[in-house]
């Protein structure tokens, strides 16, 4: 019906009982007849951003020029005459040099990033803070000591610890750090450092002995002893670390951010064009989730968080009470309900699981983090109870064992459209795709590994044929599993453009490409970074592309990532993002 003749009727009828009645009825229901939208557009504001281009990734209208928001979500998508027929409107052509793309979707990240940056980088390769400024990398023991000393001589309190973060001793020839080494920094205060993969602390001796550990015949799977009978200083896997933890300044769980870091970590996401983002293991204590819903119901909070509940600290059967609680209270911009389960550790930490023939350089295979049991018993009750699980394998072992053991839960508690979610799958051989594909499961493959480690699996942890199919993309695709790609931050940075390139061209740090037939196309690519991954997060009705009725999240780049070489991916600009129609300029941070 043309507008005109709607504009003529409405004029006859507004003056009737009748239709003022029937008026707020129709701007209520938002029929798709007749009079709704020219009732609405009297009450609402409607802005339309124009762009140079708008990659929507929905595939009915993949390009746009315009774009039209009112509350906070998209109203339609295309080029002017067609966006502007919804009536009156606010022209902003802010973004007209620039490309438009739905919201990135980290599908695989942690908080604790923000907190992070308030202790001492100590990693290998250059690393940008929230703040924008880059701080170079570290390439020795003796630099990371002298970075650690200089952080405890600025200290007024002698008995501070000092903690730093990101350590790698994979790159430092593989020397195992220990407390000696730290004992450099200080034998008076406690030092601790956090190692890139997470998953193991190095500490000195004044930490191990404020612990009680600095002692003969401590015996545990994840504290080495050396010649002298004592502890080395390095603990493997949260039941070594979280002792001494407290005492090398993670006072809180590793595993959480603070205040302060929850908004730095929010920084890092605009800076990145993220606007949907996971902190995927948190422990979800009652302070930290008042915390959360507190900071990201204030009006400049850039980014929806959807952290999900650590299954380690309650019973199976209290973990289901107490995550189906946490959705309970979700909030548009706090998106809780979904568990965590951790079944192994790190490939480069030499604490993963892996299937014969095991390690490369033969190290002892890496260690469990869950009993089989209580991992079955996790997935069936989540299952019946319609939570979601994302579940971290880094081995192939690990992996096995998780297929397993959901194959059995899901014929106890069927469940139609359960999306459970397999983290990193590194080392995933095809036969484990097929089969997850069968039990409908998702897979979040860590492809940023490739450039970060891929030489050293190459060459020292698990040799050439495995570290060719190391997060294998094409398998998983051409497997039938839905992908999403990630950057595990705070282990790699967060960048979900350098995401897609390393998913791409699988370049290793030393230039070489690695497992040239597991590389994805750039549309795969981008996909698996937004609607992929929003998939795997049952988000994908309301993020993930840009089309009616969705988040008004995108984006907002200084070129078009289908127009350049696949080699410049990683390089192209981030101006900003929008969120839930909220405006956002890196620069203004």
């Amino acid at each position: 019906m043309p507008v005109l003749h709607l504009q003529r009727l409405r004029k006859r009828l507004v003056s009737s009982t009748a239709m003022q009645v029937a008026l707020p009825i129709a701007r209520q229901c938002c029929f798709n007849r007749g009079l709704s939208h020219v009732a609405q557009n009297a009450m609402t504001n409607t802005t339309v951003y124009v762009a140079k281009k708008i990659l929507t990734m929905n595939p009915s209208r993949p390009e746009a020029t315009h774009v039209a928001v009112r509350d906070g979500r998209v109203l339609a998508a295309g080029d002017f005459s067609e966006v502007s027929a919804w009536g009156d409107h606010t022209l902003d052509s802010r973004f007209a040099d620039k490309v438009l793309m739905p919201g990135f979707v980290e599908g695989h990240a942690h908080t604790m990033e923000g907190s992070l940056w308030a202790k001492v980088y100590c990693g290998w390769f250059d690393r940008g803070d929230p703040d924008g400024r880059v701080w170079p990398g570290l390439k020795s023991i003796d630099a990371v000591v002298a970075r650690l000393s200089e952080a405890a001589d600025a200290l007024d309190n002698p008995t501070a610890p000092v903690s730093g973060w990101q350590l790698d001793p994979i790159y430092l020839d593989n020397v195992r750090v220990n407390r000696a080494d730290l004992d450099r920094v200080s034998t008076e205060r406690p030092v601790g450092v956090l190692h890139a993969s997470g998953h193991i602390l190095n500490v000195n001796s004044k930490a191990l002995e404020l612990a009680g550990l600095l002692k003969p015949g401590v015996e545990h799977p994840g504290i080495p002893l050396g010649d002298d009978g004592l502890p080395t200083g390095e603990l493997k896997g949260p039941d070594a670390m979280t002792p001494v933890g407290p005492h090398v300044g993670f006072a809180r769980s590793l595993l959480d951010a603070d205040e302060d870091g929850v908004r730095n970590f929010a920084k890092l996401c605009v800076r990145t064009g993220t606007t949907t983002i996971t902190d995927l293991a948190s422990r979800m204590e009652p302070d930290t989730v008042e915390m959360m819903l507190r900071v990201t119901a204030e009006d400049d909070f850039p980014i929806c968080l959807v952290p999900l509940r650590f299954f380690m600290g309650l019973s199976p059967e209290d973990l289901i009470k107490e995550v189906a609680s946490l959705k309970s209270r979700s909030t548009e911009r706090l998106r809780m309900g979904r568990i965590k389960v951790v079944a192994d550790g790190s490939i480069q930490g030499f604490s993963a699981r892996l299937r014969w023939p095991g390690y490369h350089n033969g190290a002892e295979n890496g260690l469990w983090y869950i009993a089989p049991d209580q991992l079955g018993e996790i997935l069936q009750r989540a299952l019946a109870a319609g939570l979601q699980v994302h579940t971290h394998t880094n081995g192939d072992q690990a992996t096995q064992l998780l297929l397993e053991k959901f194959a059995s839960a899901l014929q106890t508690a069927p469940h139609p459209d359960h999306r459970f979610t397999i983290q990193h799958c590194q080392l995933a051989d095809a036969a484990q795709f097929r089969q997850a594909a069968k039990l409908g499961m998702c897979v979040n493959l860590f492809a940023n590994h490739h450039f970060y480690w891929g030489d050293e699996h190459y060459a020292l942890t698990v040799g050439p044929d495995r570290a060719l199919r190391m997060n294998a993309c094409r398998t998983a695709l051409d497997s039938g599993v839905p992908l999403a790609i990630h950057s595990d931050a705070p282990v790699t940075p967060l960048g979900p453009l350098f995401t897609a390139w390393a998913a791409v061209n699988r370049i290793t740090s030393s230039g070489r490409v690695q497992g040239e037939g597991e590389r994805i196309s750039v549309t795969e690519a981008l996909h698996a970074i937004t609607l992929g991954a929003a998939y795997t997060l049952h988000m994908d009705g309301e993020v993930g592309s840009i089309e009616v009725g969705k988040r008004a999240d995108f984006a907002v780049l200084e070129s078009d990532p289908t127009a350049c070489s696949p080699g410049e991916l990683k390089d192209i600009g981030v101006w900003g993002t929008v969120q839930g129609g909220r405006v956002f300029a890196a620069a203004d941070l």
